[in-house]
């Protein structure tokens, strides 16, 4: 009776973290609407008011019709980091030493 108690933990709790995880993994979708302005094999640039997007595609990109310049889409992208370099590490560069550590050397 105690193993199928402590079973039924374990799955439980398992399936909770599972779904905790699966939740912050999901990166926020967001989208951008305008003309096409120009198009490379791995990248297009769109024009949103004043402002031309440079977005960058692969071969999983899905493309509903032909992407051509002129064309006016609304591209749905996520922001996903691809590598972060800490910059400001506030670490103390002074030497911590003992008080009396120095100079107490008998001779």
């Amino acid at each position: 009776m105690k193993i199928r108690a402590l079973f039924l933990a374990v799955a439980c709790g398992s399936a909770l973290l599972l779904s905790t995880n699966s939740k912050a993994a999901e990166a926020k979708t967001y989208q951008v609407t305008g003309p096409v302005l120009e198009i490379t094999p791995t990248t297009f640039i769109v024009q949103k008011n004043d402002e031309k997007w440079e977005i960058a595609r692969d071969k999983s990109t899905k493309i509903n019709g032909e992407l051509k310049v002129g064309t006016k889409v609304t591209v749905y992208y996520r922001m996903i980091a691809a590598e972060i370099e800490i910059k400001d590490t506030k670490t103390s560069t002074k030497s911590s030493t003992k008080p009396g550590a120095e100079g107490d050397k008998k001779k």
